[in-house]
């Protein structure tokens, strides 16, 4: 497998492009209206690669996952068979957050190797806070 790189758009974006071959078991799904999905694979829900980063990414600090923390706003798969997914960090100043960034992407790339690029939109509007956690990120967190 070739290595993957990082390439930055701006400061608030980066893609990185699909790695070359993808492990036995990629996840299958039905494919969006007009999606073509690369050899013959169907192309990601939205809510799999949502469950994907669920199951896969943590942030290391709070070693909660960064969908029940709220960090994951929106996920889009186009008919380019690209995932653009919107997140946001517990704050600007995030040590943790260049490696949360990264394990999305990582993820998503080696678990639907059908897509071609995964592109990662950080934003700060809304800006985080607890009440974004699901109810068992909170319990487990002790916030009640």
């Amino acid at each position: 497998m070739s290595e993957e790189t990082r390439q930055e758009k701006t400061p608030q974006e980066a893609t990185t492009p699909a790695p070359e071959t993808g492990p036995e078991n990629a996840g299958e799904a039905a494919s969006p209206e007009g999606a073509q999905p690369a050899q013959g694979q169907a192309l990601p829900t939205p809510e799999e690669i949502r469950e994907a980063i669920r199951a896969h990414v943590r942030d290391p600090e709070l070693m909660l996952n960064v969908v029940d923390l709220g960090l994951i706003y929106d996920i889009q798969v186009t008919e380019n068979r690209t995932a653009e997914i919107t997140m946001t960090l517990t704050s600007p100043g995030c040590p943790a957050g260049p490696m949360i960034i990264t394990d999305v992407q990582r993820t998503v790339h080696r678990l639907f190797p059908q897509l071609d690029e995964v592109n990662i939109h950080l934003v700060w509007t809304p800006f985080w806070n607890p009440d974004m956690m699901s109810e068992e990120a909170k319990e487990e967190l002790g916030i009640f």
